[in-house]
């Protein structure tokens, strides 16, 4: 075509090398690897409210290059888990008392509203498949297994809202939930409050297989108290100390 120049390209040259999908793909995986490892590290009280998150230490630990960890923190962020102080970096995510009872005010109201709208009765298959992720959680607990007792947990509850079968509501729940994760590390960790949990479980699937629609709700309104209250009163002690 008049006017347009095409340019070969010179016999030899070298094209700039472009990494491959899997290589993306086993960057990502290994990011959220350590993503998870850190949730898991902050909902169990491993990684305290408002202790640092240091670049140089996480590199070490992780064995990754500064921008990898810098994605990872931003991801954290990005979970409600991390928050960015002035001339002190990344931490974990604290909360005053008033904001801890406004999140679980939304806490509640968006798992009461789910529990309300479970269709009844729920099919024995669906009944067997959320008694099959307790059984899972109710070994963690009593081999003290706090990882896992943390992810059979999350996926009981996944599963249990999943029975509304409202979309947005059961992504709403886990987002508070995932964010609530430095508040329930007060009391995931003690065995009274993982037991009192993994009874609380049970006691909805009786009260699905029952029909029991208000005991449901009630259930689910109980049970979002112990960690709320721990952090509370943890919250208060700390600000009476001198």
């Amino acid at each position: 075509m008049p006017g347009r120049t095409e340019v070969a390209e010179a016999p030899g040259s070298v094209r700039t090398p472009v990494a491959s999908p899997a290589r993306d793909r086993d960057l990502e995986d290994r990011i959220q690897r350590v993503v998870q490892e850190l949730e898991e590290d902050i909902a169990l009280g491993f990684l305290h409210p408002r202790e640092r998150l240091v670049e140089d230490e996480l590199r070490a630990r992780f064995n990754l290059k500064r921008h990898v960890v810098r994605q990872v923190l931003q991801e954290l962020e990005q979970m409600g888990l991390v928050e960015r102080k002035k001339n002190i970096g990344a931490q974990v995510k604290s909360y005053t008392s008033k904001e801890v009872i406004d999140l679980y005010n939304l806490r509640e109201i968006l798992e009461t509203h789910c529990a309300r709208h479970i269709a009844l009765p729920v099919s024995p298959a669906k009944l067997d498949e959320l008694a099959a992720i307790q059984r899972q959680h109710d070994a963690a607990v009593a081999e003290s297994n706090l990882r896992a007792a943390f992810r059979s947990n999350l996926a009981f509850h996944k599963a249990f809202f999943e029975l509304s079968d409202n979309a947005p509501f059961t992504e709403l729940i886990e987002i508070a939930a995932q964010r609530a994760h430095s508040i329930r590390s007060l009391s995931i960790i003690f065995p009274h409050h993982l037991e009192q949990a993994r009874l609380d479980h049970w006691n909805m699937i009786d009260a699905l297989r029952d029909g029991d629609q208000e005991r449901l709700v009630a259930l689910c309104s109980e049970h979002l108290v112990p960690s709320r209250d721990a952090y509370i009163e943890q919250h208060r002690h700390r600000a009476d100390k001198p």
